[in-house]
Order: C-alpha cells, then structure tokens, then sequence
C-alpha cells in the first residue's frame, strides 16, 4: 500500500507539539552551568512520567490519552497475549538450559522483559520493519520467526538462521547500538519511497550511550525518518547501572534532539502496546521518530557468560519479581474472568511441547560448510579469497594425513 510521494508527508512536529512526552529540563545557572545544588532540586521536583495501564496487582488504570489504543482490545486477544509471553518464556528457559548442557555457545535471555517485547510486537503491521540486536526473542516470535531458527548463531551453525524480508524482521545484530543506524536509513528510504509502513528499532540503556545511537537521533529528526526507537530499559548494560550513564531518565533525551520521548511501564503489556500503537502512527502520519524506553528489569544474566550476583543484589530482584509481566497479566485475566483453568492447563502444555521441539530441533542442527566462510564474500569472487581458500583447504588436509598416520 502505497500514498503520495514524500513531499506530501506531515511535517515534522517539535518536540513541543507533544506535551506531557518529553518531560521536564533540568534547570540551569545563569552561567550555563548547573550547580550541584541546583541539580538535586531539579531532580526532585521532576519525577519521571510512567504510562502504565496495569498495575502489579493486575489492576486496570484508566488513562485518558492511551485507552483508546486498547479500549477495543477482546478477551481473546488478551489471552493471546498472555500465550505469548508464555510461551516467549518458556523458549527462552529452553535455550538458556540447552547452553549449561552445552548445545549453544551463548545465551542472552530475555526473561523479565517479555511484556516490552510481545506488547511492541504486537503492535507492528506485517508491513513495518524491526531492526532487533540479540535478546528480541519475544518480538521475532511476534513476527512469525520460528524460535529454533535464532539459536543457530549461538550454536555457531549459522549467521541468523532466517530471511530477513520473509517476516520484515532482520537479523540480530550484535555490535551494540549499530542497528539503529540502520534502521533509520531504512526509515529514510521508507519516507521516500512514500510507503505507508513504519520502522522500529529496538536497544538497551547500555547501548543509549553508543554514539551511534546518537547519530540515528540526529539523522531521523533531521530527515523526519518513521522510525521508533525501543529502548528496553532493564536497569543494568551488563554490571553498569543505569545511573552510572545518564543524569536524566532516557526518554528525556529526546527533547534534544527534537521529538517527543516517552517512559512506559516496561512490565505492562497493555501500556506497551498501546504506547507503541501510539508512536507506530506517528510514524505513519509523517510526523517523524518517537523515543519510547519501556522501564523493566533484566531478571536473569546479561548472557549466559555473566554472574550476576558479583554486581546486584537479591533484594533488588525480588522487588522486581513482584512486578512480574506474567503473573501481571494472568491476574487481570482471572479477575476480569476472561479466562478457566482449562486455557493455562492447554497452555501449559503447549509451553512443554515448544520446549520439546526446540531442544529436538538444536541437537539436529547439521554442522556448517567450513567452506562456507569464503562464499559470498564477494560477488564475482577474488584472487586473494581464492588464496586463502587454498590455504584453507590444505591446512584442513592436514588433520586427515595425521588421523591416517602418515
């Protein structure tokens, strides 16, 4: 689906043309320079702006701006998104098992920020774009990617496992914030090819400080780009906190660069998912990037390489634990009796035979062409990749004449 050329998009609106998303600027001297004392009366006097739609105890909380992203929302399509974040879980737990048992050679789980990843993805079109990194398992589950398929890269069968244009998902992308500058491109592109889609773009706070995250700021609001930038927000870039990198909560820093910024209650399905809606159609209106930072926590480790426990305490876990996406959503359903026994006993089941098939489908991974590193490389082939081909081949027949004793 196609609309006019992008000459005939909105123009972008300022971050003014948003209140209420951006927040409040911290106040400065008359010299340009922030006073100790100045800051801290500053940061008292402006306390970061949640959306939130549930509450921990399931509660629902009627927001005037948001409700009309969910209002329609149907008992059936709660429970679909209560299976979703089930089931994203569920693998989850699988893959992190299949690394300890040695199947994978890393693991960077999800678990605690299912409800920002399935309340996101659910709100994208089949025709939007997701630019993830490498812990957006519940999102590519949203986009149709079968969940065996992202574990060949951490098997080392592969280098993704998908087409990215078969599920407008592309693929992970390991080196920290380098996405989002790809995603914007690709944004830029939309934009001027006049397409009625919208582009995503998923981080962590850690990677909010990589300059390349800057520069897709820039780039997008200069370009007007339909672009959101999802910042999962988990309290920790592997053992630095959040503290440790920014003065002010990060959805603020998009008032500098000029569109609106948004904190969300990253535990909360629902207000992830309508705050999303709400950015995706911004985007598709012309009115340029949004900022959105789901504020969750990081339950597990950073990968399955880290331990945890050298830089956080339990008692902050455990404060988190009862915020829980999960059992959030399930309280919701029961108390609004949406739901019986039967579906979590079925979905329990189900849950038990995903983890099944997964840990199947990884043991059954072929291994890789060793040969397959040089294809590719260029498109009609290169002296020196053949050299190294060669040397490649002939270190290998090496082994060969060893095993057979010669």
């Amino acid at each position: 689906m196609t609309v006019d050329s992008s000459a005939a998009r909105k123009p972008r609106r300022g971050a003014a043309g948003k209140t209420g998303k951006t927040g409040g600027s911290t106040a400065a001297t008359g010299t340009g320079r922030t006073t100790r004392a100045t800051r801290s009366t500053a940061k008292k006097s402006t306390e970061p702006e949640l959306v939130q739609l549930l509450t921990p105890e399931g509660e629902r909380v009627a927001n005037a701006e948001f409700d009309a992203y969910v209002d329609g929302i149907t008992p059936e399509e709660l429970r679909g998104l209560y299976r979703d974040m089930v089931l994203t879980r569920r693998f989850d737990a699988e893959a992190t098992a299949l690394q300890r048992q040695g199947e994978l050679g890393l693991w960077a789980s999800l678990l605690g920020q299912e409800a920002a990843q399935i309340g996101s993805g659910r709100a994208t079109r089949e025709d939007d774009y997701v630019f993830p990194t490498y812990r957006e398992h519940g999102v590519a589950w949203c986009r149709g990617v079968d969940p065996a398929n992202l574990l060949g890269m951490f098997r080392g069968v592969n280098n993704g496992g998908w087409d990215p244009n078969g599920n407008n998902f592309h693929l992970y992308t390991i080196v920290i914030g380098s996405q989002t500058l790809h995603a914007t491109g690709y944004a830029m592109g939309v934009a001027k090819d006049g397409a009625d889609s919208a582009v995503i773009a998923y981080f962590g706070d850690g990677a909010s400080s990589q300059g390349d995250v800057a520069e897709s700021f820039t780039f997008s609001a200069v370009y007007n780009a339909p672009v959101v930038f999802f910042c999962q927000n988990n309290q920790w870039a592997i053992s630095e906190p959040t503290e440790k990198q920014t003065r002010v909560p990060l959805y603020q820093r998009a008032q500098g660069y000029g569109f609106p910024g948004i904190r969300v209650d990253g535990n909360d399905v629902l207000a992830c998912l309508a705050v999303t809606r709400w950015a995706l159609e911004r985007a598709r209106d012309g009115e340029g990037p949004t900022l959105v930072e789901a504020f969750t926590y990081r339950m597990g480790a950073h990968t399955t390489s880290d331990d945890p426990t050298r830089y956080r305490g339990d008692e902050e876990r455990q404060a988190w634990e009862a915020k829980d996406p999960i059992l959030r959503l399930r309280r919701y359903l029961e108390a609004g009796n949406h739901t019986d026994e039967g579906f979590f006993a079925e979905l329990e089941a189900e849950s038990e035979a995903l983890g099944k098939r997964v840990r199947e489908a990884v043991r059954a991974m072929p291994d890789p062409d060793r040969f397959a590193i040089f294809e590719n490389v260029y498109a009609d082939g290169h002296a020196l990749v053949d050299e190294e081909r060669a040397q490649f081949a002939a270190y290998q027949a090496s082994f060969a004449d060893v095993e057979g004793g010669n």
